[in-house]
Protein backbone atom coordinates (compact mmCIF):
# COMPACT_ATOMS: atom_id res chain seq x y z
CA UNK A 1 0.00 0.00 0.00
CA UNK A 2 1.41 3.23 -0.86
CA UNK A 3 1.57 5.40 1.89
CA UNK A 4 1.10 9.65 1.73
CA UNK A 5 1.63 12.00 4.26
CA UNK A 6 -0.32 12.51 7.39
CA UNK A 7 -0.12 15.69 8.97
CA UNK A 8 -1.22 16.81 12.46
CA UNK A 9 -2.01 20.14 13.98
CA UNK A 10 -0.25 22.40 16.33
CA UNK A 11 -1.06 26.02 18.04
CA UNK A 12 0.48 29.22 18.27
CA UNK A 13 0.62 31.45 21.37
CA UNK A 14 -0.11 35.37 22.00
CA UNK A 15 2.71 37.74 22.60
CA UNK A 16 2.52 40.50 24.64
CA UNK A 17 2.76 43.87 22.80
CA UNK A 18 1.72 47.32 22.07
CA UNK A 19 -0.66 47.69 25.54
CA UNK A 20 2.55 47.22 27.57
CA UNK A 21 5.05 49.86 26.14
CA UNK A 22 5.32 53.49 27.62
CA UNK A 23 7.41 56.05 26.26
CA UNK A 24 10.02 55.53 29.01
CA UNK A 25 10.19 51.89 28.59
CA UNK A 26 14.24 50.73 28.79
CA UNK A 27 15.25 48.96 25.91
CA UNK A 28 15.72 45.73 27.54
CA UNK A 29 11.63 46.02 28.02
CA UNK A 30 11.02 47.16 24.62
CA UNK A 31 13.26 44.29 23.16
CA UNK A 32 11.19 41.83 25.78
CA UNK A 33 7.64 42.40 24.14
CA UNK A 34 9.40 43.01 20.51
CA UNK A 35 7.04 40.92 18.00
CA UNK A 36 9.97 41.39 14.98
CA UNK A 37 12.72 40.14 17.32
CA UNK A 38 14.07 36.72 17.59
CA UNK A 39 12.90 34.53 20.45
CA UNK A 40 16.14 34.69 21.43
CA UNK A 41 16.37 37.95 22.01
CA UNK A 42 13.26 38.26 23.46
CA UNK A 43 14.15 35.33 26.03
CA UNK A 44 17.01 36.78 26.91
CA UNK A 45 15.97 40.12 27.24
CA UNK A 46 12.96 39.47 29.01
CA UNK A 47 14.88 37.38 31.58
CA UNK A 48 16.88 40.24 32.35
CA UNK A 49 13.46 42.44 33.12
CA UNK A 50 12.83 39.47 35.18
CA UNK A 51 16.06 39.74 37.02
CA UNK A 52 16.00 43.77 37.39
CA UNK A 53 12.68 42.93 39.57
CA UNK A 54 11.50 46.54 38.80
CA UNK A 55 8.25 45.17 37.14
CA UNK A 56 4.96 44.22 38.88
CA UNK A 57 1.52 43.12 37.93
CA UNK A 58 0.40 42.39 34.37
CA UNK A 59 4.17 43.93 33.15
CA UNK A 60 5.94 40.96 35.30
CA UNK A 61 3.26 38.43 33.76
CA UNK A 62 3.88 39.62 30.44
CA UNK A 63 7.70 38.64 31.07
CA UNK A 64 7.26 35.71 32.22
CA UNK A 65 4.61 34.42 29.99
CA UNK A 66 7.11 35.62 27.22
CA UNK A 67 9.87 34.00 28.65
CA UNK A 68 7.48 30.86 28.87
CA UNK A 69 6.51 31.17 25.21
CA UNK A 70 9.66 30.83 23.69
CA UNK A 71 11.80 28.39 26.27
CA UNK A 72 8.36 25.96 25.14
CA UNK A 73 9.22 26.78 21.39
CA UNK A 74 12.58 25.45 22.54
CA UNK A 75 10.85 22.42 24.22
CA UNK A 76 12.55 23.57 27.02
CA UNK A 77 9.11 22.53 28.65
CA UNK A 78 9.88 22.12 32.55
CA UNK A 79 11.60 25.91 32.45
CA UNK A 80 8.62 26.88 30.68
CA UNK A 81 6.14 25.76 32.98
CA UNK A 82 7.77 27.24 35.87
CA UNK A 83 8.03 30.57 33.64
CA UNK A 84 4.36 30.49 33.60
CA UNK A 85 3.46 29.52 36.99
CA UNK A 86 5.16 32.73 37.89
CA UNK A 87 3.56 34.97 34.95
CA UNK A 88 -0.17 33.40 36.67
CA UNK A 89 0.76 34.17 40.43
CA UNK A 90 2.32 37.60 39.57
CA UNK A 91 -1.21 38.17 37.26
CA UNK A 92 -4.10 35.46 37.80
CA UNK A 93 -5.94 37.52 35.57
CA UNK A 94 -3.76 37.76 32.39
CA UNK A 95 -4.97 35.11 29.69
CA UNK A 96 -1.55 34.86 27.74
CA UNK A 97 -0.21 33.04 30.64
CA UNK A 98 -3.14 30.59 30.86
CA UNK A 99 -3.30 30.52 27.30
CA UNK A 100 0.42 29.42 26.72
CA UNK A 101 0.26 27.28 29.93
CA UNK A 102 -2.30 25.05 28.23
CA UNK A 103 -0.30 24.46 25.54
CA UNK A 104 2.73 23.13 27.53
CA UNK A 105 0.33 21.12 28.50
CA UNK A 106 -0.90 19.82 25.41
CA UNK A 107 3.01 18.80 24.58
CA UNK A 108 2.88 16.87 27.19
CA UNK A 109 -0.25 14.92 25.98
CA UNK A 110 -1.73 16.19 29.61
CA UNK A 111 -4.96 17.25 27.78
CA UNK A 112 -7.76 18.31 30.32
CA UNK A 113 -4.92 20.33 32.15
CA UNK A 114 -4.77 22.09 28.83
CA UNK A 115 -8.56 22.26 28.65
CA UNK A 116 -8.81 23.78 31.81
CA UNK A 117 -6.21 25.99 31.16
CA UNK A 118 -7.43 27.22 27.75
CA UNK A 119 -10.93 27.43 29.74
CA UNK A 120 -9.85 29.78 32.26
CA UNK A 121 -8.24 31.87 29.17
CA UNK A 122 -11.52 32.44 27.49
CA UNK A 123 -13.41 32.89 30.86
CA UNK A 124 -10.96 36.30 31.40
CA UNK A 125 -10.51 36.90 27.67
CA UNK A 126 -14.23 35.48 25.43
CA UNK A 127 -12.64 37.36 22.23
CA UNK A 128 -9.23 35.27 22.46
CA UNK A 129 -9.67 33.41 19.40
CA UNK A 130 -6.05 31.75 19.76
CA UNK A 131 -7.24 30.41 23.02
CA UNK A 132 -10.56 28.53 20.99
CA UNK A 133 -8.27 27.39 17.94
CA UNK A 134 -5.86 26.08 20.75
CA UNK A 135 -8.30 24.57 22.99
CA UNK A 136 -10.20 23.44 19.73
CA UNK A 137 -6.71 21.43 19.40
CA UNK A 138 -6.61 19.75 22.34
CA UNK A 139 -10.37 18.41 21.99
CA UNK A 140 -9.26 16.67 18.36
CA UNK A 141 -6.40 14.94 20.19
CA UNK A 142 -8.61 13.73 22.88
CA UNK A 143 -10.49 12.41 19.69
CA UNK A 144 -13.83 15.03 20.56
CA UNK A 145 -13.88 16.13 16.27
CA UNK A 146 -17.11 17.99 17.07
CA UNK A 147 -15.79 19.87 20.21
CA UNK A 148 -13.01 20.99 18.13
CA UNK A 149 -14.72 22.14 15.11
CA UNK A 150 -16.95 24.11 17.01
CA UNK A 151 -13.86 25.89 18.63
CA UNK A 152 -12.18 26.31 15.56
CA UNK A 153 -15.15 27.80 13.86
CA UNK A 154 -15.26 30.27 16.58
CA UNK A 155 -12.13 31.27 16.71
CA UNK A 156 -12.34 31.89 12.80
CA UNK A 157 -15.49 34.29 13.78
CA UNK A 158 -13.53 36.33 16.30
CA UNK A 159 -10.21 36.33 13.90
CA UNK A 160 -11.24 36.01 10.38
CA UNK A 161 -7.13 36.42 9.61
CA UNK A 162 -6.35 33.24 11.91
CA UNK A 163 -4.85 30.80 9.63
CA UNK A 164 -4.07 28.18 12.04
CA UNK A 165 -7.94 28.21 12.70
CA UNK A 166 -8.76 27.79 9.26
CA UNK A 167 -5.49 25.38 8.76
CA UNK A 168 -7.07 23.43 11.88
CA UNK A 169 -10.78 23.09 10.67
CA UNK A 170 -9.81 22.25 7.56
CA UNK A 171 -7.90 18.97 8.86
CA UNK A 172 -11.30 18.51 10.58
CA UNK A 173 -13.32 18.28 7.97
CA UNK A 174 -10.87 15.92 5.97
CA UNK A 175 -10.94 13.72 8.64
CA UNK A 176 -14.42 14.05 8.50
CA UNK A 177 -14.08 13.11 4.82
CA UNK A 178 -15.68 16.60 3.39
CA UNK A 179 -13.11 17.42 1.46
CA UNK A 180 -14.86 20.28 -0.58
CA UNK A 181 -15.16 22.14 2.96
CA UNK A 182 -11.64 20.88 3.63
CA UNK A 183 -9.85 22.31 0.77
CA UNK A 184 -12.47 25.92 1.24
CA UNK A 185 -10.71 26.00 4.59
CA UNK A 186 -7.05 25.04 3.51
CA UNK A 187 -7.22 27.45 0.78
CA UNK A 188 -8.00 30.30 2.98
CA UNK A 189 -5.10 29.63 5.20
CA UNK A 190 -2.83 29.91 2.09
CA UNK A 191 -4.12 32.82 1.27
CA UNK A 192 -3.43 34.64 4.38
CA UNK A 193 -0.21 32.76 5.39
CA UNK A 194 0.40 30.36 2.81
CA UNK A 195 3.13 27.41 4.27
CA UNK A 196 4.47 24.09 3.07
CA UNK A 197 1.66 22.45 5.52
CA UNK A 198 -1.16 24.36 4.00
CA UNK A 199 0.01 22.94 0.40
CA UNK A 200 0.29 19.44 1.81
CA UNK A 201 -2.85 19.22 3.49
CA UNK A 202 -4.80 21.07 0.34
CA UNK A 203 -2.69 18.51 -2.09
CA UNK A 204 -3.76 15.34 0.25
CA UNK A 205 -7.82 16.92 0.21
CA UNK A 206 -7.48 17.23 -3.65
CA UNK A 207 -5.63 13.84 -4.30
CA UNK A 208 -8.59 12.10 -2.37
CA UNK A 209 -11.19 14.07 -4.38
CA UNK A 210 -9.40 12.30 -7.70
CA UNK A 211 -8.11 16.39 -8.61
CA UNK A 212 -4.78 15.15 -9.31
CA UNK A 213 -4.01 17.97 -11.51
CA UNK A 214 -4.52 20.28 -8.26
CA UNK A 215 -2.45 17.99 -5.92
CA UNK A 216 0.17 17.87 -8.19
CA UNK A 217 0.25 21.35 -8.37
CA UNK A 218 0.11 22.41 -4.62
CA UNK A 219 3.09 19.52 -3.90
CA UNK A 220 4.75 21.44 -6.54
CA UNK A 221 4.47 24.62 -4.23
CA UNK A 222 6.37 22.98 -1.29
CA UNK A 223 9.06 21.79 -3.55
CA UNK A 224 8.98 26.17 -4.78
CA UNK A 225 8.60 26.43 -0.94
CA UNK A 226 11.36 23.81 1.00
CA UNK A 227 13.36 22.00 -2.09
CA UNK A 228 14.74 20.10 0.58
CA UNK A 229 12.22 18.37 2.44
CA UNK A 230 11.09 15.09 1.07
CA UNK A 231 7.57 15.25 1.61
CA UNK A 232 6.70 17.48 -1.17
CA UNK A 233 8.61 15.03 -3.99
CA UNK A 234 7.51 12.08 -2.30
CA UNK A 235 3.58 13.40 -2.49
CA UNK A 236 3.89 14.22 -6.19
CA UNK A 237 5.95 11.13 -6.85
CA UNK A 238 3.19 9.34 -5.66
CA UNK A 239 0.44 11.57 -7.74
CA UNK A 240 2.75 10.35 -10.72
CA UNK A 241 2.57 6.86 -10.18
CA UNK A 242 -1.57 7.90 -10.14
CA UNK A 243 -1.35 9.44 -13.73
CA UNK A 244 0.78 6.54 -15.18
CA UNK A 245 3.87 8.73 -15.35
CA UNK A 246 6.72 6.71 -14.56
CA UNK A 247 9.21 8.67 -15.47
CA UNK A 248 8.63 11.80 -13.50
CA UNK A 249 7.56 9.69 -10.65
CA UNK A 250 10.94 8.13 -10.35
CA UNK A 251 12.51 11.04 -10.85
CA UNK A 252 10.34 12.40 -7.64
CA UNK A 253 11.20 9.84 -5.81
CA UNK A 254 14.97 9.87 -6.51
CA UNK A 255 15.03 13.54 -4.98
CA UNK A 256 12.59 12.43 -1.96
CA UNK A 257 15.22 9.48 -0.91
CA UNK A 258 18.21 12.20 -1.37
CA UNK A 259 16.74 13.84 1.67
CA UNK A 260 15.02 10.99 3.33
CA UNK A 261 16.57 7.69 2.81
CA UNK A 262 14.81 6.17 5.60
CA UNK A 263 11.21 6.51 3.93
CA UNK A 264 10.93 2.88 3.34
CA UNK A 265 7.71 3.62 1.09
CA UNK A 266 9.49 6.05 -0.86
CA UNK A 267 11.74 2.83 -1.84
CA UNK A 268 8.96 0.83 -2.48
CA UNK A 269 6.66 3.48 -4.33
CA UNK A 270 9.73 4.15 -6.67
CA UNK A 271 10.25 0.43 -6.64
CA UNK A 272 6.30 0.19 -8.60
CA UNK A 273 7.49 2.75 -10.92
CA UNK A 274 10.87 1.25 -12.22
CA UNK A 275 8.70 -2.43 -12.23
CA UNK A 276 5.72 -0.80 -14.22
CA UNK A 277 8.02 0.53 -16.79
CA UNK A 278 10.47 -2.41 -17.49
CA UNK A 279 13.34 -1.70 -15.45
CA UNK A 280 13.52 -5.12 -12.98
CA UNK A 281 16.71 -4.91 -11.68
CA UNK A 282 15.81 -1.83 -10.39
CA UNK A 283 12.47 -2.75 -8.69
CA UNK A 284 14.03 -5.95 -7.33
CA UNK A 285 16.94 -3.59 -5.49
CA UNK A 286 14.10 -0.82 -3.95
CA UNK A 287 11.92 -3.64 -3.25
CA UNK A 288 14.76 -5.26 -0.85
CA UNK A 289 15.19 -1.90 0.34
CA UNK A 290 11.90 -1.24 1.41
CA UNK A 291 12.05 -4.38 3.44
CA UNK A 292 15.48 -3.74 5.15
CA UNK A 293 13.79 -0.66 6.30
CA UNK A 294 10.30 -2.17 7.19
CA UNK A 295 10.48 -5.83 7.30
CA UNK A 296 6.96 -7.08 6.53
CA UNK A 297 5.85 -4.93 4.27
CA UNK A 298 2.96 -6.31 1.88
CA UNK A 299 3.38 -4.45 -1.08
CA UNK A 300 6.97 -4.98 -1.24
CA UNK A 301 6.72 -8.75 -0.70
CA UNK A 302 4.05 -9.16 -2.92
CA UNK A 303 5.94 -7.17 -5.55
CA UNK A 304 9.33 -9.18 -5.13
CA UNK A 305 7.17 -12.13 -5.40
CA UNK A 306 5.66 -11.17 -8.79
CA UNK A 307 8.79 -10.45 -10.00
CA UNK A 308 10.17 -13.69 -9.15
CA UNK A 309 12.55 -12.54 -6.60
CA UNK A 310 13.79 -13.47 -3.47
CA UNK A 311 13.02 -11.01 -0.39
Amino acid sequence: MMRVSVLGLGGIVMLAAAPFAHAEDTPTWKSCISTINTGAERLGSCTEVIGAKTETGRRLAAAYCIRGHELTEKRELDAALASLNEAINADATYACAWNNRGRIYGFRRELDRAIADYDEAIKLDPAFALAHNNRGDAFFQKGHLDRAMADFSTAIELDPKLAIAYGNRGFGYYRKRDLARAIEDYSAQIQIAPDIMAYLNRGNAYRDGEQLDRAAADYGEVIRIAPNDARGWRNRGLIRLFQENYKEGIADYDRALQYDPADAFSWNNRGIAKMRSGDKKGAIADFRKALELKPGLETATASLKKLGAKP
